[in-house]
């Protein structure tokens, strides 16, 4: 069984369908990747999946129940949680007080300190504890938010441009941990890093025009013809 099923997932703005009646299952412990050319649909389609944005028709059931009409409070309630493509930490608080705020939500009494320790040790953040937030490096900020998402002890990791930002050794630890999560989480990463989508993803979904132009093994996307027309630069596909 799916632990996330999206069923004809659509969004209109203003008469511009950004998400035309879109379907995607995610099956527990599965780490999907979702790529696409900018103004493809993935924002507005995670945003409906999240429940920061209202689908003009369709539905998204998470572990069989329908949450198509939960605000996103409820959803991370359910387990489901969400890092931004921007960074959205609370720059005047320490790293530790973050992931505090965001454990709080799902863990209380005794666990809640250990949760965020373990948190912190999970992106490699646990010596920054004490430090002002806003005083991190950007790519730190991006681990941080992963912290406050894992705290949170989710079902469904949204991850959304992760490894914007980060360093190349950064990027190798955050590969080595979605491996580590894999099987524990189900994730669904939104990244632009083709080698990182290559390296981690067990399946990958494409979207193009709001659609989805294909699903497959990275193997499969990689030989996909209409997936190297649209996305992956046709010849120079054979390089990600």
């Amino acid at each position: 069984m799916s632990l996330l099923s999206v069923r004809g997932l659509t969004r209109d703005f203003d008469g511009l369908r950004a998400v035309d009646g879109v379907d995607l299952d995610l099956a527990a412990g599965e780490v999907r990747a979702l790529i696409g050319p900018n103004g493809a649909g993935k924002t507005t389609l995670v945003g409906m999946i999240a429940g920061r944005i209202a689908p003009s028709r369709g539905r998204v059931i998470l572990d069989g129940r329908d949450i198509t009409r939960l605000p996103a409070h409820r959803r991370m309630r359910l387990g489901m949680a969400y890092t931004f493509q921007i960074t959205s930490v609370f720059t005047g608080l320490s790293v530790a007080e973050n992931v505090w705020l965001a454990a709080r939500r799902r863990v209380r009494g005794a666990g809640l300190a250990q949760a965020v320790r373990a948190a912190l040790a999970r992106v490699g953040l646990e010596g920054r504890a004490d430090q002002v937030a806003g005083d991190l490096a950007y790519g730190h900020q991006r681990l941080l938010e992963i912290a406050m998402g894992l705290a949170q002890r989710p079902r469904l990791l949204i991850l959304d441009e992760p490894t914007q930002g980060l360093s190349e050794g950064e990027i190798a630890a955050f590969q080595a941990l979605v491996r580590d999560l894999a099987g524990e989480v189900t994730i669904l990463l939104i990244e632009h890093n083709m080698a990182v989508v290559m390296a981690l993803a067990e399946r990958i979904t494409v979207m193009a025009g709001g659609r989805i132009l294909a699903e497959g093994t990275p193997p499969e996307i990689h030989a996909n013809r209409a997936v190297q027309a649209a996305y992956l630069g046709g010849d120079d596909a054979a390089d990600c």
